[in-house]
């Protein structure tokens, strides 16, 4: 491990691969790129702290650049042991970046270095799962009056944020990025559809085509998943817990039963829901030999992994991120330790996705300045102007051109006079 006074990395020579990593990427990041150029002329976050825990990969980098050229003093770690790209982490450091992250961090670490980001005290926060968020209202309460708003990356976050406001506990504002349509209907269906159809194939060089393969969960992300394993060629499979999202997976033409019928045919189980205990031993046990599970939703805890540890008679890592766990005479494959598995295996979203997510992260950071003071503490949503904004700036940079609605057709959806 390399350590520095603002920094600590697992290599810190691999600073000039992580600099080529994020050429590439702002390359294929021009939204965003926009909002760098303007946030360097006017400065709207200067001399603001934002700490961020979020995946410390190559496009997250080209956010934290964007954050710095608009005035903020900015802290980085990780929110997923196992999905830091260390070149990057190391290229940020050179670059002078406070950050602490590496691949594999133990759990002892992990939380180490986000209280490194606490102890930078800071007035943002950008989260990724809700722990920076929870771990300040669990044991850093005194920092609350400060914190001009937080914002939100995932719908796992989402998840724990709306419980917190639900309890009454949730004590500063958290702006719900996952909420733009810029994200979860681009990030959420396109990015993790295709990283984690990614991360399964690195890590087992599996032929799609012809496997049955379970979703676990439909939403944006499910959907996703489902639609490029059909792309592939496999046979996919919906499990859900939701009548309108089962209704629409039936219409998408997806096969939708139980869990208990699912298991019993499915060659590779992806995981997508934001709960826990989505894969029990229960169901480990009615599997095929050879069957594969994969996890993207946040936590590791949508696989029951501690019950299969405990019950398996033998465990050994069979490749890179995949192990072998024999059950009962049977052999199950965990991907990526049961963590996001476009992370661990792969390299997460492609730079396009992510162009409009952090769009989505720089703008609420300004909106949340913006309106010091004026904000309750509760989860809330950019306003849809600001959503829209970030679409045309996608727009652009893709060299795409729309209409524009003529006067004649904005007085006619003004006016509810003219009828048949």
């Amino acid at each position: 491990m390399d350590t520095g006074k603002t920094y600590e990395v697992k290599d810190i020579s691999l600073a000039d691969q992580g600099a080529k990593n994020m050429e590439i990427a702002e390359l294929n990041m021009g939204a965003l790129l926009e909002v760098r150029k303007r946030f360097s002329r006017e400065q709207p976050l200067k001399g603001i702290r934002i700490g961020l825990a979020l995946h410390v990969t190559k496009e997250t980098g080209i956010l934290v650049r964007t954050l710095i050229a608009g005035g903020a003093d900015v802290a980085i770690t990780g929110c997923n042991p196992l999905s830091t790209q260390d070149d990057v982490a190391a290229a940020l450091a050179e670059e002078g970046v406070k950050v602490w992250a590496y691949k594999g961090e133990s759990t002892e670490d992990y939380y180490r270095y986000i209280n490194n980001v606490i102890e930078f005290k800071p007035e943002i926060t950008i989260d990724d799962g809700c722990d920076l968020v929870s771990e300040i209202h669990k044991n850093h309460p005194h920092l609350i009056p400060d914190i001009i708003c937080g914002c939100e990356e995932t719908t796992t976050g989402i998840i724990r944020l709306k419980a917190m406001e639900k309890d009454n506990v949730l004590k500063y504002p958290m702006i719900a990025v996952n909420d733009n349509k810029t994200k979860h209907m681009v990030d959420n269906f396109y990015g993790t559809g295709q990283s984690s159809v990614d991360g399964i194939l690195r890590a087992t060089n599996l032929l799609y085509a012809g496997k049955t393969f379970v979703v676990c969960g439909y939403g944006s992300c499910g959907k996703g998943v489902a639609e490029r394993a059909k792309g592939l060629g496999s046979n996919v499979i919906v499990t859900e817990v939701d009548n309108f999202r089962a209704l629409q997976a039936h219409y998408d033409g997806f096969r939708v039963m139980k869990m208990e019928d699912a298991v019993r045919i499915g060659d590779v189980f992806c995981t997508v829901t934001g709960n826990k205990h989505i894969i029990r031993l229960e169901h480990m046990k009615e599997m095929k030999n050879g069957a594969i599970l994969a996890n993207s939703g946040h936590f590791d805890n949508e696989l029951q992994l501690p019950a299969l540890r405990e019950a398996a008679s033998a465990q050994r890592q069979i490749r890179p991120f995949m192990e072998e766990f024999t059950l009962e005479g049977k052999k199950l494959f965990v991907l990526g330790e049961g963590r996001l598995v476009n992370l661990a295996a792969a390299e997460g979203h492609p730079s396009e996705v992510m162009s409009t997510s952090f769009c989505g992260q720089a703008l609420a950071c300004e909106y949340g300045a913006q309106n010091r003071g004026k904000l309750e503490p509760k989860v809330l949503q950019l306003p849809e102007e600001i959503d829209d904004r970030i679409a045309g700036l996608q727009l652009k940079a893709m060299g795409v051109e729309i209409d524009e609605l003529t006067r004649e057709q904005k007085d006619y959806l003004d006016s509810w006079e003219e009828g048949t």
